[in-house]
């Protein structure tokens, strides 16, 4: 009886580890700050200030941005999307749905739309050593004019 007890703590051990490390291999996880020097725009501003907070949730990848936009206005957004891409949920947001695609372990493209109608795509990647997300927007903001750039963040 002992054994087998001692055979299945191993088991929940392994497992719990086991999923401990996948969930640490998204090297999207993790709290990221805008790094404002280094993001440029090439249509419309970028917000002053943001901080992305991306968790796992199960299976799905849990986002969550708070920040203050070039006007002064604060926003926040939070979306669930699988860690292997699709269709995802809005939580809450100027949108109404959410895809991505995973490229690879480091890349990843997500659709917004609204309305049915496409308003922002991003790229983002995540750079080899993970301390910096680069993200490639296009899209429009939350007033509708024309938006594009790279914003740049970096881990916490």
């Amino acid at each position: 009886m002992k054994r087998l007890l001692k055979f299945a703590t191993v088991v929940v051990l392994t497992v719990f580890a086991a999923g401990l490390l996948l969930a640490q291999s998204n090297s999207f996880v993790g709290t990221w700050k805008l790094n404002s020097t280094k993001t440029k725009y090439t249509s419309g501003a970028p917000p002053k200030e943001e901080t992305v907070t991306i968790q796992m949730a199960g299976d799905q990848d849990q986002t969550s941005a708070n920040g203050t936009a070039a006007d002064g206005s604060t926003f926040s957004l939070k979306y669930e999307i699988p860690d292997k891409g699709g269709a995802g949920k809005v939580l809450n947001g100027a949108f109404d749905a959410v895809s991505a695609k995973r490229v690879d372990d480091n890349t990843v493209d997500s659709t917004f739309m609204k309305g049915g109608k496409e308003i922002r795509h991003i790229h983002g990647v995540v750079s080899k050593d993970g301390k910096t997300l680069r993200v490639t927007l296009k899209g429009t903001d939350a007033q509708g004019k024309p938006a594009a750039g790279v914003l740049v963040f970096e881990k916490q």
